[in-house]
């Protein structure tokens, strides 16, 4: 099957300092593919060039017929891939003067050029569909952490994107939300949702990701099925990582 979302030769480097070093990795269609790996090592980082939250210093990503090239990047190419991309954030990352309705309205207006009647309606629908359909006139100082994870989560599938990239959406979460909000993912991902999951959540790697990958230094050091990472890893340094962890 041809993937969906290429990304070839991607590198990013802060000052000095090199933190993704050439990562190539194919996702097919409705594929949910989980990242794992020490701190440190690059995972977030790569999500956040996949969006053009920081600006790759090589490589290119292609989502289907948009093809984005590190080195000559147009502002409307940039537009382009953000559009195709919903970003769930760590820390939620909402508007606090906005409610959790206007919240998910952002993106629709600004990114789609959605005028205001047809936001509010797809707005009160994503609501619906993450569980806060009586919420949509709360501010986030007034939801629990969940509640406004959730509401980050609707922010991103609002825009029916191709890919949704998940920066450990439960790394914020106190012990006691982090049920729900593995839920609402395990439920989109029911749908086919092309997915690319950074987590810490071993056990929810395992049963939510057709593919594991294991990072380690800003490379991607093995990746396969979760029963092979997990059960018979081939490289030690994934192994030494997952003894660590489970």
């Amino acid at each position: 099957m041809k993937c969906e979302i290429d990304i070839a030769g991607l590198v990013k480097r802060f000052g000095p300092t090199t933190v993704l070093s050439g990562i190539d990795l194919c996702l097919k269609p409705g594929e949910r593919v989980a990242i794992i790996g020490p701190s440190g090592t690059g995972k977030s980082t790569l999500l956040r060039c996949l969006n053009w939250l920081d600006r790759p210093d090589a490589g290119r990503i292609t989502l289907g017929d948009l093809s984005v090239d590190a080195a000559h990047a147009s502002r409307a190419q940039i537009l382009a891939l953000r559009r195709r991309t919903g970003f769930v954030f760590q820390n939620y990352a909402l508007f606090a003067n906005k409610t959790a309705r206007q919240n998910i309205m952002e993106g629709l207006t600004t990114v789609r050029g959605w005028n205001k009647a047809r936001a509010t309606e797809r707005a009160d629908e994503i609501l619906a569909q993450v569980g806060l359909a009586d919420r949509g006139d709360s501010y986030p100082a007034a939801l629990s952490g969940g509640q406004q994870q959730r509401v980050g989560i609707g922010r991103a599938m609002a825009l029916d994107a191709d890919l949704l990239l998940f920066d450990e959406p439960t790394s914020a979460l106190d012990p006691e939300w982090v049920g729900e909000v593995l839920d609402l993912i395990r439920s989109i991902a029911d749908g086919r949702q092309t997915m690319l999951i950074v987590t810490h959540e071993m056990q929810f790697a395992r049963e939510i990701a057709d593919r594991i990958v294991f990072m380690e230094g800003g490379r991607i050091v093995e990746q396969g099925p979760p029963a092979q990472i997990f059960g018979d890893a081939h490289d030690e340094r994934t192994r030494a990582f997952l003894r660590r962890v489970t």
